[in-house]
């Protein structure tokens, strides 16, 4: 069966906007005369770094778990994530006082696995190059009848991920460009849905590492591309494909998917920490890279940035700057 473009629409976004009201943060939108001034546009970054659990997840999951049925929160949920995902669905669960299941990788970012345990939810590890973790997931949904709320590919989470750049055009108007990090795919189709209802014109790009640039190769070929696990510090895209849900969405509204090294990415971190004074995680540098290595034209461009997150592990920033500098 094929999927239709609008399997989510902006009635979605902005019903998951109402549902999120006084539980997701309105995240700050910050500048810098340095960073236009690099890119030879105007940037608006929309810090995410500075949603709950740190990171934009927590709208995607707090919004599907609110529009669960009953005997379905009765019964608890369940995802897989390497880290973002997973602290959201746990902090969601407990406020809306659902128990959870985390399938997480074993090489999680310790910060990550930390947070998601202390949330209350319970953690099973897998070991991400020789296991499934869908195959996991669907077999203890299936023997505890839990429902699945995987980290993209559901269209609750898709809505409650575009509500982020819904807020971003709210808060600074109409753009030109909105570039949005993309791993399965989740932030970026209910980014580009909310640009195309709420900025008319805006070209919306994704951007992924380049080590890891299964969307690209899916998106610039007309099919599904799978990958394995990519070797990149951006441990946010390690995805191997795109959504079956997320890709129709990507396909309609959004013109490419842009990749980034892991270097620019730690320069990017570097960036953030000593000129904007934000800690922003690899996966959350995407997008900012992007812009900053002009990897398209922005020139005189009004453009829009998510930075998805601010998760990394404090023993590992002296290893990405130092990297920055190679």
């Amino acid at each position: 069966m094929t999927v239709k473009p609008h399997c989510i629409t902006a009635a979605d976004i902005a019903k998951a906007a109402e549902i999120l009201q006084n539980h997701a943060i309105r995240t700050p939108v910050m500048t810098s005369r340095q960073a236009d001034e690099i890119a030879g546009a105007q940037l608006f970054f929309k810090c995410e770094n500075f949603q709950r659990i740190g990171a934009f997840k927590f709208r995607g999951a707090y919004n599907a778990i609110s529009q669960l049925a009953p005997a379905q929160r009765q019964a608890g949920v369940i995802a897989f994530s390497s880290g973002n995902h997973a602290q959201a669905m746990a902090l969601a669960a407990r406020e809306l006082g659902v128990n959870v299941t985390i399938v997480m990788p074993h090489d999680a970012p310790a910060a990550k696995l930390a947070a998601t345990r202390g949330y209350g939810a319970n953690v099973v590890i897998y070991q991400r190059q020789t296991e499934d973790r869908e195959a996991i997931t669907q077999r203890l949904a299936a023997e505890q009848g839990l429902t699945v709320i995987p980290p993209y590919d559901y269209p609750q989470v898709m809505a409650g991920q575009g509500t982020a750049a819904k807020e971003l055009i709210e808060e600074v108007g109409p753009l030109d460009i909105l570039l949005v990090c993309t791993g399965g795919g989740g932030l970026l189709s209910g980014c580009a849905i909310a640009a195309h209802h709420w900025s008319p014109g805006c070209r919306v790009f994704g951007v992924e590492p380049e080590a890891g640039n299964d969307v690209q190769q899916a998106f610039r070929s007309g099919e599904k591309v799978w990958i394995p696990v990519p070797k990149t510090i951006a441990d946010g895209a390690q995805t191997q494909q795109v959504g079956n849900l997320t890709f129709p969405i990507i396909q309609h509204y959004v013109e490419d998917i842009l990749t980034v090294t892991d270097q620019q990415l730690c320069q990017q971190m570097r960036f953030f920490m000593e000129r904007m004074k934000i800690v922003v995680e690899p996966t959350g540098c995407l997008a900012a890279a992007a812009a900053m290595n002009q990897v398209i034209d922005l020139r005189g461009k009004k453009v829009g940035v998510i930075v998805s997150g601010g998760n990394v592990d404090v023993d590992k920033i002296g290893q990405y700057l130092a990297m920055a500098q190679n």
